[in-house]
């Protein structure tokens, strides 16, 4: 059986482990808002995914420091021109040492570009096509990217979201040790069961605190494990 606390114990042990509510509230921050969120373009948000991708499974700061070479080798990320490149325009792209090379990932940015110049033809930016989804759907969203994208399951996508400054709560680590210590959560933690369940809890935590489901995760991270005072989360 399920229990789960209300959002204000949460959020006031968070900031008894970070020492005190002005010390926790200068570690939040905001989603975009809906107008903010339709000034992205497409070139910005194919760029954050594709960081994002290469980012999976390798060291962040090293893909941050490389991704101005990205950006020139790509044309800015901008998808029509992507578009126009070919298997073996990319696969040689894939080879050059200024970036990290990784034909599977590099061949993912062309893909992803279809993708979201798909949506820009329905919605008039991808941007656009973020800002009309509900925030009460964030699930929903994570399976769009997955099913329309390549690479962007798990968290890639949901992290690529939280950069772009779509809202979304991350199911990281610690959220995920809260979500079972709490019973919310059993077996796997993406079975359609499971996800249901967060959002629904999420969306609630949200309707009890006024708070993004941004703010939300990020309070729940510090509220649990070792990321005490002065520790980074």
């Amino acid at each position: 059986m399920a229990f789960v606390e209300q959002f204000e114990l949460i959020y006031h042990r968070a900031a008894e482990r970070k020492g005190g509510i002005a010390a926790l509230e200068a570690l939040l921050s905001k989603p975009r808002t809906s107008e903010q969120l339709k000034q992205l373009t497409d070139a910005e948000c194919l760029s954050e995914f594709s960081k994002k991708i290469f980012q999976s499974g390798f060291v962040w700061s090293v893909v941050e420091k490389k991704w101005p070479e990205f950006e020139q080798l790509f044309f800015g990320f901008e998808p029509a021109k992507i578009l126009l490149m070919s298997d073996g325009m990319l696969a040689e792209k894939a080879t050059d040492p200024r970036i990290i090379r990784n034909a599977t990932k590099v061949f993912a940015i062309r893909d992803n570009a279809l993708m979201i110049n798909d949506i820009a033809e329905k919605y008039g930016s991808f941007g656009q096509f973020l800002a009309q989804w509900p925030d009460t759907d964030t699930i929903g969203l994570w399976a769009y990217l997955k099913q329309h994208g390549n690479r962007l399951g798990g968290n890639v996508g949901a992290y690529g979201l939280r950069f772009l400054g779509k809202d979304t709560f991350i199911l990281s680590q610690d959220v995920e040790a809260y979500l079972r210590s709490s019973g919310l959560v059993e077996g796997g933690l993406t079975s359609q069961k499971n996800l249901k369940a967060i959002q629904q809890q999420f969306n609630l935590w949200r309707e009890q605190s006024g708070r993004s489901h941004q703010e939300i995760s990020k309070v729940i991270s510090m509220s649990v494990g070792d990321n005490h005072v002065g520790m980074a989360t």
